[in-house]
């Protein structure tokens, strides 16, 4: 795990855009997994500038969203289809059905749907790259404390921790945002090539120290990642402030860049 304090939100975002720049220019086709939320914003801002100056094309890529919705029509604002059109997927030359985000109404049931859209991931050939938030009770999609450390794409209830931090793009109503979602398992994130996980904010510190520095448990779901072998960590100094090595880190990321 490569981990690095940046000292602005412009950094993290150049940072994270340099990876999938250098994805892109060694494959195409590349599939890379999205994630919403106010964390990927500056890098989504940062690839759709280097996509305008001609730099990076994904003409010939996909995307595959981690999660959604459940009840929430795709042109709701707060729908994650419309989160992605209007920060990235609307300003750059995706193809046309390039974009994908779990649906309900891809089966009959909401556990056929998230079957069909794991079998949608392994026929695009897996997730080359996939871009991770974390909640402030550890969870990566909406996979929440408790569950499977090991779970498929699935139906689930949000915890009410979830629904609070997600308040704020729903007028600030808790009665207003969904209770429940389709989400990408763990199993499915950990069969990404590359992780890159951004987490910015004193609210997601306790978080991001029980990631970097605490054990693997279905208490803080995003731990789980301590076993992939690629991931990389970029943080704001308040989202790194609990953590007790950061020098260490400071020192491995240098020795890599």
């Amino acid at each position: 795990m490569l981990i690095h304090v940046a000292s602005s939100e412009e950094e993290i975002g150049s940072l994270g855009a340099d990876l999938i720049e250098k994805l892109y220019a060694d494959k195409p086709t590349a599939v890379l997994g999205t994630a919403t939320g106010s964390s990927p914003v500056p890098l989504y801002r940062e690839l759709v500038a280097r996509h305008q100056t001609g730099t990076l094309s994904f003409a010939k890529g996909q995307f595959f969203q981690l999660d959604e919705y459940v009840g929430v029509p795709r042109e709701h604002p707060q729908s994650y289809w419309r989160f992605l059109c209007e920060n990235i997927v609307d300003h750059i030359d995706l193809p046309k059905g390039g974009l994908n985000v779990p649906d309900e109404r891809d089966g009959n049931t909401l556990d056929e749907a998230a079957a069909a859209y794991d079998a949608r991931i392994r026929e695009a050939g897996g997730v080359d790259l996939q871009i991770l938030g974390i909640g402030s009770d550890g969870h990566i999609g909406f996979n929440e404390p408790g569950g499977s450390l090991s779970s498929r794409t699935h139906s689930g209830a949000l915890s009410r921790q979830t629904r609070q931090d997600n308040a704020r793009f729903f007028d600030g109503d808790l009665e207003q945002v969904p209770t429940h979602c389709i989400t990408q398992g763990l199993g499915t994130i950990m069969e990404a090539r590359q992780l890159l996980m951004i987490a910015t904010g004193e609210n997601k510190a306790e978080a991001v120290k029980e990631l970097i520095e605490g054990g693997v448990s279905a208490r803080w779901p995003a731990t789980i990642i301590q076993f992939h072998p690629a991931v990389t960590v970029l943080l704001d100094e308040a989202a790194a402030s609990q953590l007790e090595m950061v020098e260490l880190y400071e020192a491995e990321w240098a020795s890599r860049h």
